[in-house]
């Protein structure tokens, strides 16, 4: 589509539920996290928490003297002038952090071609992200995309916003037909949303409209964003499997197909790969950090990926006057 879609508005703050309203679903893929990965993740990762979810605001704590290094962004101009010295800002690092949530749950994530869909693998994903953050005292909100925007749930802290999170995931009814993914009304709902600087997640499999790499790359400017790119084997290579009847998730349209034939499967690959190495450039492009879930993987090898990525980032910004964003992790 060559036009800019309308951003749609926000269907207003989501409301807590009320502590006496049963919610066994949330309930029961929570409990289950908790009990078969976050338990292995507490022995795994140890004293990892604070790298992987320290504050990202900043107080203003002192003024020293350039030194070899210094990152030169932290440099006070005015005081450099005032005193013909180069002076850079020293800042404390607030210790409450502000995540956000940015769901595809458009049909194409509605997706597997096992017994797991890319839909699934989001879910315990974020309910496991969303626990990590709110048990040791940070804020989740997130925003829902099917065919537009749907709704937005303000941060708040504590097990029963991701509850909340994971309820809206299971209630939502299915998004109609339409015209396809068009990820702009998302990230430009987020734009106007976030003031305050955010951990962002924007959790989709990238199968979108084209003209969303722009905008996030703007918010990339404002935010530190990590893309996680939700994966099926079957959009990457296709098996012999005779004749068979694809149909597109979110227009419904159909094509029949045979994949008994070598070159139709060799054309299939090649589309793919020109999509991933799109994809790899325009993440590179935005500037942001990338995670890829398969439905295939692990979640508690996911979030030790996710950690990794955490320490070379932080490694990074030690380092002073070195890139802010570190490219794709997969």
């Amino acid at each position: 589509m060559s036009s800019s879609p309308r951003t749609p508005e926000p269907t207003g703050a989501a409301s807590p539920p009320p502590a006496n309203v049963p919610r066994a679903g949330a309930e029961a893929v929570l409990r289950r996290l908790e009990w078969t990965v976050l338990r292995r993740l507490d022995g795994l990762l140890q004293g990892d928490y604070r790298t992987l979810f320290r504050g990202t605001g900043l107080d203003l704590a002192d003024l020293r003297e350039y030194q070899h290094h210094d990152d030169v962004r932290y440099i006070d101009w005015n005081v450099t002038a005032r005193l013909q010295t180069p002076y850079v800002r020293e800042y404390t690092e607030a210790r409450e952090l502000a995540a956000w949530l940015l769901l595809d749950l458009s049909g194409s994530v509605d997706f597997g071609s096992q017994k797991v869909t890319k839909q699934s693998v989001s879910r315990d994903f974020v309910a496991l992200l969303a626990r990590l953050l709110t048990r040791h005292g940070n804020r989740v909100g997130a925003i829902f995309y099917g065919a537009a925007v749907e709704t937005v749930m303000p941060a708040r802290s504590g097990r029963l916003q991701v509850l909340q999170i994971l309820h809206r995931i299971a209630t939502r009814p299915a998004p109609p037909r339409s015209a396809g993914t068009d990820l702009r009304a998302l990230l430009a709902t987020a734009s106007e949303l976030l003031k305050r600087r955010s951990l962002v997640f924007v959790v989709s499999d990238f199968l979108s409209a084209p003209g969303w790499e722009a905008p996030l790359g703007r918010l990339a400017q404002r935010h530190e964003i990590v893309a996680v790119r939700l994966v099926d084997p079957l959009e990457r290579r296709l098996p012999d499997l005779g004749l068979i009847v694809m149909q597109d998730a979110e227009t419904g349209e159909q094509l029949f197909v045979d994949t008994h034939d070598r070159a139709f499967r060799r054309r299939f690959e090649q589309v793919a790969e020109r999509r991933e190495q799109a994809l790899r450039t325009a993440f590179t492009r935005a500037g942001v950090d990338v995670l890829e879930l398969s439905t295939t993987d692990d979640l508690v090898d996911a979030v030790l990926r996710f950690a990794d990525l955490r320490k070379r980032r932080s490694r990074l910004l030690a380092g002073g006057g070195l890139p802010t964003h570190l490219g794709g992790l997969q």
